[in-house]
């Protein structure tokens, strides 16, 4: 089926959704998109992942492109401004990078690597034009993704950006902490954690540099909007359990919804997969409700004054953006060489990670 029945791209891609993950609404009432600037997008976050040395070139040139994080982004934050999605592309691949420097230095037991990335994190976070030059490129790379995204919006935003990215960085410590012990999350505890290590008020929080605007509390906080919100990132993490399973297990993983179901709730592996997938297909139902209601509440922001119709067009455009991360989230699953699991040579090891890279002999 074609993965673009309605994008900005000249070209059509044939892709085979197996159907234990088809979802027929996200293929028929989302309609996806591709932010113009994609080509470009891909091609500069390429030259990034080389020039701040997160990728040997070798597995940059055999894997960037396959891995499709920049489609990713592209489909999400359509109407943002070049330099703005450019910065949250490469912000985007420095994450996956990192996720993959987590899970290399668990696999590896290297609990002394990781803890000392951690605070460097931390650190580079709260100032990162001091953090340009370290020696740790995954530290250098994050600073310079900070600086890029603080220089859009006001002090209050980046404050409040800083926030949420502390408390994923001590998620990822938790997450951490669980697989060397090897405990599996009760099933509350790992939906609390997953909004956390999914990153999703993140990925919220930056709709607004896309929008180019900053939301006040009222607006951020008001039910409506927080709720649509909330289900787009739900469906997200969710959607990526359902799709990562077999790649989990095979990695030895204990953070998965699917995981936490059998562990603590005693179902099967097919019992588990059925009932993940009825959480996604809720959060679909569910947001297309909450989307009217955020609609309806955008509608009540324009008040006669120009501020108000400002911020009305702001918060229509970042609900139709949480739109469109139901289909960017579904179709990445189905292109990224990051869950085609069946093509490696080794079903617990990611063959674009590079093991010397992270401090392995």
């Amino acid at each position: 089926m074609p993965a673009f029945p309605h994008s900005t791209s000249s070209t059509a891609t044939v892709v085979a959704v197996p159907p234990a993950l088809s979802l027929p609404v996200i293929e028929a009432v989302f309609h996806r998109q591709l932010h113009p600037y994609w080509p470009r997008l891909q091609e500069k976050t390429r030259s990034w992942l080389l020039e701040k040395r997160l990728m040997p070139a070798d597995k940059v040139e055999e894997y960037a492109d396959g891995l499709c994080y920049t489609d990713l982004m592209a489909g999400y934050y359509i109407g943002a401004p070049d330099e703005v999605l450019q910065a949250i592309a490469d912000y985007s691949a420095w994450f996956f990078v990192w996720d993959d420097r987590h899970d290399r230095d668990i696999v590896h037991r290297r609990p002394m690597a990781w803890r000392r990335l951690r605070f460097q994190l931390h650190a580079a976070l709260d100032s990162p034009r001091n953090h340009l030059h370290h020696p740790d490129p995954l530290v250098a790379g994050f600073a310079d993704s900070m600086v890029r995204l603080y220089s859009f919006l006001g002090k209050k935003w980046n404050a409040r950006f800083a926030r949420h990215f502390h408390a994923v960085i001590e998620a990822y410590d938790q997450e951490f902490r669980n697989r060397t012990s090897g405990t599996v999350p009760t099933v509350e505890g790992y939906l609390e954690l997953r909004r956390l290590t999914f990153a999703h008020w993140i990925w919220t929080d930056l709709l607004e540099p896309s929008a180019q605007c900053e939301l006040p509390d009222a607006v951020r906080k008001h039910p409506a909007y927080r709720r649509a919100a909330l289900l787009s990132q739900e469906f997200a993490a969710w959607y990526n359990d359902l799709c990562s399973l077999p790649k989990e297990i095979a990695g030895d993983e204990v953070h998965n919804l699917g995981i936490s179901l059998i562990h603590h709730e005693g179902l099967t592996l097919e019992e588990a997969v059925r009932e993940v997938r009825r959480r996604v297909e809720g959060c679909v139902s569910d947001f297309l409700a909450a989307e009217m209601e955020a609609l309806r509440f955008a509608d009540t922001l324009a008040n006669g004054t120009v501020q108000g119709k400002e911020l009305s067009v702001a918060v229509r455009a970042i609900v139709a953006n949480m739109r469109n991360w139901f289909s960017t989230v579904y179709w990445f699953h189905h292109e990224s060489g990051r869950y085609m699991v069946d093509s490696w040579d080794d079903r617990s090891t990611p063959p674009y990670v590079n093991n010397e890279a992270a401090g392995e002999k």
